[in-house]
């Protein structure tokens, strides 16, 4: 059953792109700053690199601009540029290698811990977490962050991801399978790698 606050918040952004496409002064400032902080978390997760991420938020941006006077309300603007700024992410991951590690990720997630202890130990789990991570393929740790990290609903995470949500809620628990594998230490292929050493 679809939930009226988000027929409500798609009316909401329609608006929100009449108001783009017409020029009215700070409404594309708006848009930027509700949009920007979010989807750049987002994509540095995916490519590992601020420069890069900021980028993609940037051409992702561009394209929402470019639509504005042609904009359907059928999707949430956010789901929108998250769509875009993913394939567009996904296209320079493919032509950068074939894997990417997430340096950096302890950056997005900034401790503020009260004591140097707890600090450097929340720098360890940052790196455990950040490793495990690491192991996970691309489809895997996106769904991962955008599931927990976004904190998206599925059905606007699938969107984004570009398949069904039948599809997606198999992807991600698999992904949260694995990756609870990997951060209690029983990942398969670590003991695979064992008995043949």
């Amino acid at each position: 059953m679809d939930d009226p606050g988000d027929d409500e918040a798609i009316r909401a952004d329609h608006a929100l792109m009449r108001a783009v496409a017409d020029g009215q002064e700070g409404a594309f400032a708006r848009l930027i700053q509700a949009e920007a902080p979010k989807l750049t978390r987002f994509v540095v997760s995916v490519l590992s690199d601020l420069a890069e991420a900021e980028e993609v938020v940037q051409e992702a941006l561009l394209r929402l601009w470019k639509q504005a006077a042609t904009w359907e309300p059928n999707a949430r603007i956010g789901t929108f540029l998250h769509h875009v700024a993913y394939r567009i992410a996904i296209d320079r991951l493919r032509r950068r290698r074939p894997h990417v590690d997430i340096d950096g990720f302890d950056d997005i997630l900034e401790d503020e811990g009260p004591s140097p202890e707890h600090h450097l130990a929340r720098m360890d789990d940052g790196r455990i977490v950040q490793a495990a991570l690491d192991k996970l393929s691309e489809r895997q740790r996106t769904v991962i962050v955008l599931a927990h990290f976004q904190e998206l609903g599925q059905a606007e995470a699938a969107d984004i991801m570009g398949i069904g949500e039948h599809a997606y809620e198999s992807l991600l628990a698999r992904a949260r399978r694995r990756l609870r594998s990997l951060l209690g230490g029983r990942d398969a292929d670590d003991r695979q790698e064992g008995r043949r050493s």
